[in-house]
C-alpha cells in the first residue's frame, strides 16, 4: 500500500512540476474571515489564476481561517471562495518571494435565494429555500460506523430498530446518492446503507420541501447522500480503520488526485462483523368464527355464528439471531476537464456482500397456561448481493453566470441470492424431527437513467431552469419453495407458492421552475409533470383461476407536481420560509407480488397488485433565526395523502400442521392520512470549548379506513428528540455525546412504547494532527428495543425486538495532504450537476 502511495504521489508531483520545470517555488500566507463578525472561514479555498486563465495550485485555509501554499514565482490573481459567500478577485499579485498577503473578508452572497450557513462543531447546517443540508463529517460518533447510523444522527431523520429510515416520523422517504436513485442505496430497500461506511458520506441534504427538479416519489420528502470527492489539487486522501465488540471490523481509504485537467477520486471499503440480536413474542388466540367464501359468518341451527376455539390458546418465542457478515464497496471516478467552462466525470460502483444468518426460535404452546408442545425451530440463511453502477456526467458553464447544461446517463444492475434451510424439531412431550424447508429467492434488479438539466440565469437574481429524466426498472423474482416429504431427506417443490414475478416501473419526468429575488423576497416555482407505468407478470405451476387479485397488470398515469417555495428575509439573519408540494408514493415490487412469502409457518407476507400509488399534498411553514452564538430553526407542517398504505393482519383461516392459525399481512389502499407536525432546532456555542446541538420533532397523524368491514382508522401522537454535546478538552482530545429518545407510537393495530439510546464517543490527535484515535460506544444502555402489542379480534402479540446489541469501537484515521474531518464543497461540488435549489 505504502508503495502504491508513493508511486501516485511521485506520479502527481510529476504532473504539477512539469508544469513549471524551471520557477521556484514560495510561501504565500494569509487569512480569511467572515465579514461583519470576523469569524475564520475554515476549508475556504485559496486559489492562484496565471496570465493564461489557469488554474496553478490552491489550497484551502485551517480552523483559524489561515492558509499557507507553496506557489512557484509568478504573477497571478488570487482568488478566494467558500460556499453561500461571494468569491473576491485580488489581482496583478507579483509574488517572487515569501508573502504574507492582507487579510481578505467574504460577506454572505445574498444572491443565493436565501441561502444560511449556520456552524457548529458536530455538525454544519445550509438552509436554503427548498432543503437543509448537513456535513455529518465532524460527528465522533460516526466513527466505523455505517450510513444508516450515520442518518440517525441528522435532525428530523430516525433509523428504526429494523433498519427502516423515516423523515419527521414518516417512512415513506426517498433515498438518492448524489441526487439520483441509485444501486449504492439499495433497490426501494435500505439494506444496503447497512453495508457501507459512515466514512464515505461527505454530506446529507434532507429535502422536505422539494423542488421540481427533483423526483416527486416519496411522499415525507427526500434524503440526497452526497459521496465524497476531494477539490483539493495534488494528492490527498485517508485511512480508516476500526474494530469492535461485538466483532465489527472495517477499513476504508479514499484518495484523490487533482490537476488542472483531470481528479481521479476513488473510496474503498471492506467489513466484517456479527451483530447478534434477540426478540420475544407472546401470542394469544381467542375463538374465531368461521367463514364462508363470501367472508361472511356460519350461522349454526340457531342462527347464532360457529365460533372454534384455536388448538393453542398462547404461544411464546424465544428468538436469537447470530448474524455473520463480510463484504467488500468501491466507488472510483474521473473528472476530465474539457476546458475551464466544461467538464465530464466518469464513474463506477461496485458492491460485494455476503452474509450468513442463524434464527433459532424457541416456541412453546400453552393451553389453560399449561405448556402443551416445545418446539425448536433453526433457520440457517446464506445471503450473496452484488450491485454495480457506471454513470456518466456532462457539465457545461456556458457563462460564469450561472447559465448552464448539465446531462446524466446511469446504469445500475444488482443480484440478490436468499437461500434459507428450516429445521424443526418437537422436544416436548415428545421428541420428533419435523420436516424441514429449503426457501430460494434470487432477484435481479436492472435499472436505465437519463437525465438533462438546463439553468439560466435571468439578471442578477432570477433564475429559469428545465429539465427531463426517464428511470426505467425491472425486477425479478424467483421464489421458490421445496418441502421435505416426511424427515426423509427428500425435497418437493410447492407449487402453490413458488412462482417467478417480473416488475416494471417506467417513469417520465419533465420540469421546469422559475426562481427570483425582490429585495427580501425570494420565491421559487415549479411544476413537474410524471407518466408512470407499472407492469407485472406471474409465472407459476399453480395459479388459481379464481384468484382474488389480477395477477398479471399493466398501468399508466399521469399526474402534475406543483412545488412552491417562499422566502422573506425579516432581517438579515432572520427569516420565514413558506413551501408546498406535491407528491407520489409507489408501491414497490414486494408490496404487489400477489404469490405468498412466508417468514414461518404461521406468518405469510403477500402483495396487492391492486394496490394504486398514493398522492400526498405537503405544507412547511419554517422560521430561522441568529444569534452569535445562538441558531434557531423551527418549522410547522401539515401533509394530506389519499390511498395511504397500510399493512393489516387478519386469519387466512388456515391453520399449520400442527393447528396453528397462519396469519397474512397484506398491504391496502386506506382512505386518508392526515399528518401534523412541529420541529425545533438548536444550535449554540457558548464557548470555543464547548458545543451543543439539540432537536424535538412532535407530529400527529390521523388514519381513515375501511377494510373487509374492518375499521382501520387510528391516531397517533409521537415525537422523537436529539441531544449532542462536543467538548474540546486539553492535549487535542474531544469529547461527544448523543442522545435520543423516541416516545410511543400506534397504528391502527400496532402499539410501540418508547425508545431511548445514548452514545458516547472520544478522540485524540496524533502524529502532528494527521491522525486521529476515537473510542465510541454505540447504545451505551443496551436499551436500543422495540416493545410493541399488537390487538385484532382474535389475537394478540406481545413483542420485543433488538436488532444489535451494545456496541464499543475503537477507530484509527490517518490523513495525508488532506485537512481533518474534510473539505467542506466549493462551487465546484456535485450540486453542479443540477441538484441544488
Amino acid at each position: 500500500m505504502k508503495f502504491i502511495l508513493s508511486l501516485l504521489f511521485v506520479f502527481a508531483t510529476t504532473l504539477l512540476l512539469a508544469q513549471n520545470p524551471e520557477k521556484k517555488q514560495v510561501t504565500v500566507k494569509g487569512t480569511i474571515l467572515e465579514d461583519g463578525t470576523d469569524y475564520p472561514l475554515e476549508y475556504s479555498t485559496v486559489s492562484f489564476i496565471n496570465r493564461e486563465g489557469k488554474t496553478v495550485t490552491g489550497g484551502i485555509t485551517d480552523t483559524a481561517g489561515k492558509y499557507s501554499i507553496e506557489v512557484p514565482v509568478g504573477l497571478y490573481t488570487v482568488k478566494y471562495e467558500f460556499i453561500s459567500y461571494k468569491s473576491k478577485e485580488v489581482p496583478n499579485q507579483d509574488l517572487t518571494r515569501n508573502t504574507t498577503l492582507p487579510t481578505v473578508k467574504l460577506a454572505l452572497d445574498a444572491a443565493s435565494l436565501g441561502e444560511v450557513v449556520v456552524r457548529v462543531e458536530t455538525t454544519e447546517v445550509q438552509v436554503r429555500l427548498d432543503k437543509k443540508i448537513y456535513n455529518i463529517g465532524k460527528d465522533l460518533t460516526s466513527g466505523g460506523a455505517t450510513v444508516s447510523d450515520a442518518l440517525n444522527n441528522v435532525p428530523s431523520v430516525t433509523v428504526d430498530i429494523d433498519g427502516a429510515i423515516a423523515l419527521r416520523g414518516n417512512e415513506n422517504v426517498r433515498i438518492l446518492i448524489n441526487g439520483k436513485p441509485s444501486a449504492i442505496a439499495g433497490f426501494g430497500s435500505t439494506d444496503a446503507l447497512r453495508q457501507l461506511p459512515a466514512e464515505a458520506i461527505e454530506r446529507v441534504e434532507v429535502i422536505t420541501s422539494p423542488s421540481a427538479r427533483y423526483d416527486a416519489e416519496g411522499t415525507a420528502g427526500i434524503l440526497n447522500i452526497i459521496l465524497k470527492k476531494e477539490k483539493t489539487l495534488g494528492l490527498n486522501g485517508s485511512l480508516s480503520t476500526s474494530i469492535g465488540v461485538p466483532l465489527n471490523s472495517n477499513a476504508t481509504g479514499n484518495i484523490n488526485l487533482r490537476t488542472d485537467k483531470f481528479n481521479i477520486f476513488n473510496t474503498t471499503g471492506v467489513y466484517f462483523r456479527n451483530a447478534p440480536g434477540k426478540a420475544f413474542f407472546n401470542n394469544k388466540y381467542f375463538p374465531r368464527t368461521l367463514l364462508d367464501d363470501n367472508g361472511d359468518p356460519i350461522l349454526d341451527n340457531n342462527g347464532d355464528p360457529i365460533k372454534v376455539d384455536p388448538q393453542f390458546d398462547q404461544v411464546i418465542e424465544n428468538r436469537k439471531y447470530d448474524r455473520m457478515g463480510k463484504g467488500f464497496n468501491t466507488n472510483l471516478g474521473i473528472e476530465y476537464f474539457l476546458s475551464d467552462e466544461s467538464s465530464i466525470t466518469a464513474s463506477g460502483f461496485y458492491r460485494k456482500g455476503d452474509g450468513n444468518d442463524e434464527t433459532t426460535n424457541n416456541t412453546s404452546n400453552y393451553n389453560n397456561s399449561n405448556v402443551d408442545e416445545q418446539i425448536v425451530r433453526i433457520e440457517n440463511e446464506d445471503e450473496d448481493d452484488s450491485n454495480y453502477q457506471f454513470s456518466l456526467n456532462y457539465v457545461n458553464k456556458l457563462n460564469d453566470k450561472g447559465h448552464k447544461l448539465t446531462a446524466d446517463l446511469q446504469y445500475d444492475h444488482g443480484k440478490e441470492t436468499e437461500r434459507s434451510f428450516i429445521t424443526e424439531q418437537r422436544i416436548f412431550p415428545n421428541n420428533i424431527i419435523l420436516p424441514a424447508e429449503d426457501i430460494i429467492q434470487k432477484e435481479n434488479e436492472k435499472e436505465y437513467l437519463a437525465q438533462v438539466d438546463y439553468v439560466l440565469p435571468i439578471g442578477e437574481n432570477a433564475q429559469f431552469e428545465a429539465g427531463y429524466r426517464g428511470n426505467f426498472e425491472e425486477t425479478e423474482t424467483d421464489y421458490t419453495l421445496l418441502e421435505e416429504t416426511g424427515t426423509t431427506g427428500g425435497f418437493i417443490r410447492n407449487d402453490s407458492l413458488s412462482n417467478i414475478f417480473t416488475y416494471n416501473e417506467n417513469v417520465h419526468a419533465f420540469y421546469s421552475q422559475y426562481g427570483n429575488k425582490f429585495g427580501k423576497f425570494s420565491f421559487l416555482l415549479g411544476l413537474r409533470v410524471e407518466n408512470t407505468q407499472l407492469k407485472g407478470k406471474v409465472d407459476a405451476e399453480n395459479v388459481s383461476e379464481d384468484a382474488p387479485f389480477d395477477l398479471n397488470f399493466d398501468k399508466n398515469y399521469t399526474g402534475l407536481f406543483p412545488t412552491v417555495n417562499l422566502t422573506f428575509e425579516l432581517k438579515e439573519n432572520e427569516n420565514i420560509t413558506l413551501g408546498y408540494n406535491r407528491r407520489i408514493n409507489r408501491p414497490r415490487s414486494w408490496y404487489i407480488n400477489p404469490f405468498p412469502s412466508r417468514s414461518s409457518q404461521a406468518n405469510v407476507f403477500q402483495g396487492n397488485p391492486d394496490l394504486d400509488p398514493a398522492y400526498a399534498s405537503a405544507f412547511d411553514l419554517g422560521y430561522l433565526k441568529r444569534w452569535e452564538k445562538l441558531t434557531l430553526t423551527t418549522s410547522i407542517y401539515y401533509q394530506n395523502e389519499t390511498d395511504a398504505f397500510e399493512r393489516v393482519q387478519e386469519e387466512t383461516g388456515e391453520v399449520t400442521s400442527n393447528g396453528i392459525p397462519i396469519i397474512r399481512t397484506l398491504p391496502i389502499n386506506l382512505s386518508t392520512n392526515e399528518r401534523y407536525g412541529f420541529e425545533l432546532g438548536l444550535l449554540y456555542n457558548p464557548t470555543k470549548w464547548l458545543n451543543l446541538n439539540g432537536s424535538f420533532n412532535y407530529f400527529q397523524f390521523r388514519t381513515e379506513g375501511f377494510y373487509n368491514d374492518i375499521d382501520y382508522g387510528a391516531e397517533n401522537t409521537s415525537y422523537f428528540g436529539r441531544f449532542s454535546s462536543k467538548v474540546k478538552l486539553p492535549g487535542k482530545i474531544e469529547w461527544q455525546s448523543n442522545a435520543f429518545y423516541r416516545g410511543p407510537s400506534n397504528n391502527s393495530q400496532t402499539e410501540t412504547d418508547g425508545i431511548l439510546s445514548l452514545d458516547m464517543a472520544i478522540s485524540k490527535d496524533i502524529i502532528d494532527d494527521n491522525g486521529t484515535l476515537a473510542f465510541n460506544v454505540s447504545d451505551l444502555l443496551n436499551s436500543r428495543k422495540r416493545n410493541s402489542l399488537t390487538t385484532t379480534d382474535t389475537f394478540t402479540s406481545e413483542s420485543e425486538f433488538q436488532w444489535r446489541q451494545r456496541q464499543v469501537t475503537l477507530t484509527f484515521t490517518y490523513r495525508f495532504n488532506q485537512k481533518k474531518q474534510g473539505q467542506r464543497p466549493d462551487r465546484g461540488s456535485y450540486d453542479d450537476g443540477g441538484f441544488e435549489g
